[in-house]
């Protein structure tokens, strides 16, 4: 199994994720707009501390922005897969207009990460380290099913 990496204050910018996430980004930016901006500017969005959450309606529909947002979030972690194992990984994404849906994550024929998606229109995450937890998590989980299932992993 990969070596699970601990994400704290002092790396979290610097977790394989993040650069990974920040790589999306960098990649959108045809044009140039953004590169004057900094990294950790470019993923702002994702953090959605409690007071912000709390100004978020309960229940609402996820405008395209937010849909853009969650879509290069689940890229960076199929990406980071597809690096540490070698076998490339595809997004595949369902969603309802009122931001319910499933995420999976595809290797050949292996679900390598099969994620439910509730209120997208509230998708964040409390600070960096958050961030950079949870997308490491997804992606060991990755890793982890593919070093289990090889063979359908590699179809």
């Amino acid at each position: 199994m990969a070596e699970t990496e601990t994400i704290t204050a002092t790396n979290a910018a610097e977790s394989i994720f993040i650069k990974e996430l920040i790589k999306q980004w960098r990649a959108q930016d045809t044009h140039g707009t953004w590169e004057n901006k900094k990294d950790l500017d470019l993923i702002k969005p994702y953090i959605v501390d409690k007071e912000a959450r709390k100004a978020l309606p309960l229940i609402g529909d996820p405008d395209p922005e937010i849909l853009w947002r969650v879509e290069l979030f689940y890229n960076a972690i199929a990406l980071s897969i597809e690096r540490a194992t070698g076998v490339m990984v595809q997004p595949m994404i369902k969603m309802s207009h009122e931001g319910f849906g499933r995420q999976v994550l595809i290797a050949g024929r292996l679900i390598v990460v099969n994620k439910q998606l509730r209120d997208v229109h509230r998708f964040g995450f409390d600070n960096l380290d958050k961030l950079a937890e949870e997308g490491t998590k997804l992606v060991n989980a990755g890793v982890e099913m593919v070093e289990k299932f090889p063979e359908v992993a590699r179809y």
